[in-house]
């Protein structure tokens, strides 16, 4: 992709942005867009809330009008259903999926799409639909290193960090290692409150001695304060999507022939906790149903 791929060559540098799910996560990253001053269209087939700023539009008008599409949909499936819609595009657009996929099938898409001159990176993200609002998402990138300053200018209203870990693929690789160990540390919490009730110890004095020590971890510094001893349990990220990410990635981990009795035995777990409280409670369930 040469100088026809980046849209600042026939945009005099104003570039119009689609994003392409507007749930949560969408809807919060479509918010920080326009804050930015950028010209953002928006696509979901549920009308949804209004969006102040966000023209909304189908995917059509999306792919005719808008040189970078965001994508933040639900998994591969409906990812692949775009993509498919931007092939047929004859003029050469940036997409920046920030769902969750298997990196495997990333890496497919954007060869697919480099045959009609489109350029596909990952850059999924955590931080959830607060951090989404704010603009204040950690974004796992996935990126040649020729059009790195490109992307990261398209994506700089959306995020507090970036971390190019690599070529397209990497971002999606980064996210599910992510998720997968939170997943883990998750389970591992569990069992820090299930030993306080039978140790007769005050929940926050025992996550408070751990989190002064070398078993600490982002769970029980945040999470476990934040959501579960505050009985709040509105992180807004669903039992659902945390299950499903800790099974793809182990999937992938397989995949690569590499096995960890941890993995599965945490994808077991979350299994479960989805089959006990149901896809739409709160993730931070798990240390807490």
């Amino acid at each position: 992709m040469a100088d026809q791929q980046d849209p600042r060559a026939r945009s005099g540098g104003t570039v119009s942005i689609a994003v392409v799910g507007l749930g949560q996560m969408g809807s919060g990253m479509a918010a920080s867009l326009v804050r930015a001053g950028r010209q953002v269209l928006g696509v979901d087939p549920v009308v949804g809330q209004h969006l102040d700023g966000v023209r909304r539009v189908p995917l059509a008008t999306a792919l005719d009008e808008a040189e970078v599409i965001v994508l933040s949909l639900p998994g591969g499936e409906q990812v692949q259903e775009v993509i498919d819609a931007v092939e047929t595009v004859e003029t050469p657009r940036v997409v920046i999926d920030t769902s969750t996929c298997d990196p495997l099938d990333t890496r497919r898409r954007a060869e697919q799409l480099a045959s009609g001159e489109h350029l596909l990176v990952d850059a999924p993200v955590s931080g959830g639909p607060s951090g989404a609002l704010a603009g204040e998402l950690t974004v796992f990138l996935g990126c040649p290193d020729q059009h790195l300053a490109f992307v990261q200018a398209m994506l700089a209203p959306l995020v507090g960090t970036v971390t190019h870990v690599g070529e397209v693929g990497a971002g999606h690789t980064a996210k599910l290692v992510n998720n997968l160990l939170c997943g883990i540390h998750m389970c591992a919490a569990k069992v820090l409150l299930e030993v306080s009730e039978g140790a007769r110890i005050a929940p926050e004095r025992l996550v408070e001695a751990v989190n002064a020590a070398s078993g600490r971890s982002g769970v029980t510094e945040v999470n476990v304060p934040r959501w579960v001893l505050s009985d709040t349990f509105d992180s807004g990220f669903p039992v659902g999507l945390m299950a499903r990410d800790v099974e793809l990635a182990v999937s992938v981990a397989d995949a690569l022939g590499v096995s960890s009795p941890v993995a599965a035995a945490a994808k077991e777990m979350w299994a479960q906790l989805l089959d006990q409280v149901g896809p739409q409670q709160d993730f931070n369930r798990m240390v807490k149903p």
